[in-house]
C-alpha cells in the first residue's frame, strides 16, 4: 500500500500527506520531467539533422547525377563510300581494317551537310566543318566498328544515331549557355543555335542513356561517350571471388572458433587479432595486397583476382564476427537436447545451430560484400586506377583480364576536368547506390525467409 492510496483517517497529518503523495507535483519531479523532456528533444534534434543532411546529400548527388542516365543524339544517313573504306572492292577485312578513323570523318561530314539541306537549315557565319563538330569525336569510331563487323555493309546508305559532343549535351542539360558559349572555344552560339534547330526538325533528339551502362571509358575529350560497362562488369567478377573465398573461409573458421575450439591463450590472441583486424584502415589491405599479391606472386596489377583477395580480406572479419554473433545467439538449450538425444557434437552444430543462424550469417556476409563494393582505397593501390577502355573475357581468364570497379571510376570521373564528367561520376555514385541497396534489401529478405523462432 503507497501513501496514495491510504485512506485520509489513517494517513495521519494532512500537510504531510500532500507532502509525500504521488499524485503532487513537487519540485524535483518538475526537475526531472524537465530533464527527460530536454534529452527527448535534444534527441529529436540529432535525428533531424542526421536526416536534413541525408537528405541534403542525396539531393546533391542526384541534381548532379539524373541527367546522366539522359543524352543527346543525331540521327543522320550515312553514304559508306566504298571509294574511301574500300578501294579495292574485295570487301577484304585487313585491308578494310587499315582505313583510321580519320577515313570515316569525312562519311559523317557530308551526311550532316546533307541533312541540313534536305530540312532547310543553314546558319549564317557557321562553316561545315563546324557545323559537324556538333558530333562527338567518338563518331568515327563507332562508324569504323560497325564497317568492321560487316563489311558487306559497306556502299550501303544507313540510318545511324550518333553521339552529339559534350558542349551540346549539356546545353541540353543546363551546363551550357549562349552566354558561356561565347566565351568556350569547344563550342559557339551559332552550333548551339544550329542545334536548336536540329530539334526543331527532329534530327536532334536527348532520351535515355542506355549506352551509360553497357559503354567503357571514354578519353578526356569524349566524355558524352563514357560509361560504366568494364567497372560494372569488374566490380562483378570482384564480388564472385570474394563471395567464393570469404563465405566459406569466414563460416568455417567462425563454427571452429565457437563451438568446436578449446578456450585458451592461442584461441584468445585469434579472437583479439580479428576484433582488431575488423578495425584496420582499409588502405592498409591494399599495401598489404600490393606487397603480397603483385610484387610477390606475380599477379597483375588492376586484376579484379587481386582486387578481390584484397577485399576478402578486408571482408573476413566482418563475416568471422557476424557469424559468432549469430551462433552465439541459438539458446544452448538446442544444443544439449541435440547431445541428449545422442547426436555427435558436429551433427548438433550442422543439423540444428547452424540452420538457426543462417539468416545472421547470410545477412552478415551481404552487409561485408556491401561494404567492399564500395572500397576505393584498396583497389587505387593495386593499379585499379588505371585507364581501362577493353572488357575483361570471360571467367576464369577473365579474372586476369584488367578491369575497373564503380567507385574508383567514380574516383576517376572527379579527377578530370570536363563538367561533363562530374554529371558522369554523380550518375555512377546513384547506379553504386542502387547496388548497396540492392544487397541490404535482399539481406532483409533472405533473413525473414530463413528466420526460425526456437
Amino acid at each position: 500500500m503507497t501513501d496514495a492510496t491510504i485512506p485520509a483517517s489513517t494517513a495521519g497529518s494532512g500537510s504531510a500527506s500532500a507532502r509525500s503523495s504521488l499524485l503532487t507535483v513537487d519540485t524535483h519531479t518538475r526537475r526531472r520531467r524537465s530533464s527527460e523532456a530536454r534529452f527527448r528533444l535534444l534527441g529529436l534534434l540529432a535525428v533531424s539533422l542526421g536526416v536534413l543532411a541525408l537528405l541534403g546529400l542525396l539531393a546533391s548527388i542526384f541534381s548532379n547525377g539524373l541527367s546522366s542516365f539522359q543524352q543527346t543524339y543525331i540521327r543522320l544517313d550515312i553514304h559508306l563510300d566504298a571509294a574511301r573504306l574500300d578501294k579495292a572492292g574485295d570487301r577484304n577485312p585487313e585491308q578494310i581494317a587499315k582505313v583510321s578513323t580519320f577515313g570515316y570523318a569525312p562519311l559523317i561530314q557530308k551526311a550532316m551537310e546533307e541533312k541540313m539541306a534536305a530540312a532547310g537549315i543553314a546558319i549564317d557565319g557557321l562553316s561545315a566543318n563546324a557545323a559537324a563538330e556538333l558530333i562527338s569525336k567518338e563518331a568515327p569510331a563507332e562508324l569504323r566498328r560497325y564497317v568492321l563487323a560487316d563489311p558487306s555493309r559497306i556502299g550501303q546508305t544507313v540510318p545511324f544515331d550518333l553521339l552529339a559532343s559534350g558542349r551540346i549535351d549539356g546545353y541540353y542539360k543546363g551546363r551550357v549557355t549562349m552566354a558561356s558559349a561565347e566565351l568556350d572555344r569547344n563550342v559557339s552560339p551559332q552550333q548551339l543555335q544550329l542545334a536548336d534547330q536540329l530539334k526543331e526538325a527532329g534530327i536532334l533528339e536527348t532520351r535515355f542513356n542506355w549506352s551509360f551502362f553497357t559503354a567503357p571509358d571514354a578519353s578526356d575529350t569524349r566524355p558524352e561517350a563514357a560509361g560504366l560497362g568494364v567497372a560494372i562488369l569488374g566490380s562483378a567478377y570482384m564480388m564472385l571471388i570474394v563471395l567464393a573465398l570469404s563465405l566459406p573461409i569466414g563460416v568455417a573458421a567462425s563454427i571452429y572458433l565457437e563451438e568446436f575450439a578449446p578456450r585458451n591463450r592461442f584461441t584468445d590472441l585469434i579472437e583479439v587479432n580479428i576484433a582488431n583486424l575488423a578495425a584496420v584502415p582499409s588502405i592498409v589491405f591494399g599495401i598489404l595486397g600490393l606487397a603480397v599479391f603483385i610484387n610477390f606472386a606475380g599477379l597483375p596489377q588492376s586484376a579484379p583476382v587481386v582486387g578481390g583477395l584484397v577485399l576478402t580480406l578486408m571482408t573476413l572479419p566482418t563475416i568471422i564476427i557476424a557469424t559468432r554473433a549469430s551462433l552465439k545467439a541459438v539458446p544452448p538449450s538446442i544444443r544439449d537436447a541435440a547431445l541428449g538425444v545422442g547426436a555427435s557434437k558436429m551433427q548438433s552444430v550442422f543439423h540444428h545451430v547452424l540452420p538457426l543462424a543462417m539468416p545472421g550469417i547470410l545477412t552478415g556476409t551481404i552487409i561485408g560484400l556491401a561494404q567492399a563494393l564500395g572500397e576505393t582505397a584498396p583497389l587505387l593501390l593495386i593499379g585499379m586506377v588505371a585507364f581501362v577502355r577493353e572488357y575483361p573475357g570471360e571467367p576464369p581468364a577473365g579474372f586476369f583480364d584488367p578491369a575497373s570497379a564503380l567507385p574508383v571510376q567514380v574516383y576517376n570521373w572527379t579527377q578530370r576536368g570536363d563538367p561533363a564528367f562530374v554529371e558522369r561520376a554523380s550518375g555512377a555514385i546513384i547506379v553504386l547506390l542502387v547496388f548497396l541497396v540492392l544487397m541490404n534489401l535482399i539481406a532483409i529478405v533472405l533473413r525473414r525467409r530463413f528466420e526460425r523462432r526456437w
